[in-house]
């Protein structure tokens, strides 16, 4: 697998728009009760975003990641109340970013490609790589809904190490120490 960093010069930004809708795609659906609307705004959020990564294999594009730390964050635009909203209920149920953290925020993949074990090398590789540059830990958040998920990052080694919830929305944030 290869990851590049996302540019909408050269990327399909809509596709882009698309993965992280899914992975948030209740609060969308909650905020803007229309899929196609939520997508095209998040398009535009994203034009300057160079958190973003997006995975590929065999030459294909198979997903995103989304990846930031307490120095560096994304460079997304908010162009939207609604995109303001989210990233309000985002505020109140997200991991607290520390120095030396280095933040999972999203991992998207391509629904094609799911059940074949991309979503767990994709952790490998960012915990390889908090590994490389020194980090102290990687954390990222499960959605209490999301059962699957907390489970796969438990597999790996992911522990909760806070609850969080405002509005119907709650989040376990979780850590993996990296030693």
């Amino acid at each position: 697998m290869e990851y590049v960093i996302f540019n909408p010069e050269i990327h399909d930004s809509k596709l882009i728009a698309e993965y992280r809708y899914e992975v948030d795609f209740r609060t969308f659906d909650m905020l803007f009760k229309n899929k196609q609307k939520a997508i095209s705004t998040i398009e535009k959020s994203i034009k300057q975003d160079d958190c973003i990564k997006l995975i590929y294999d065999n030459d294909e594009i198979i997903g995103m990641l989304t990846c930031y730390t307490h120095d560096k964050k994304p460079k997304s635009r908010i162009n939207s109340l609604r995109l303001l909203i989210v990233g309000i209920l985002d505020h109140f149920v997200l991991c607290d970013i520390k120095k030396g953290d280095l933040y999972i925020a999203e991992i998207a993949i391509d629904k094609n490609h799911r059940s074949k074990g991309y979503g767990s090398k994709v952790i490998h590789d960012v915990l390889d790589y908090a590994r490389k540059n020194n980090y102290k830990r990687v954390i990222l958040d499960a959605d209490f809904r999301n059962t699957g998920a907390k489970a796969l990052y438990e597999k790996i080694g992911f522990k909760v190490f806070n609850k969080k919830s405002f509005l119907k929305r709650g989040m376990y944030n979780m850590e993996f120490i990296v030693s």
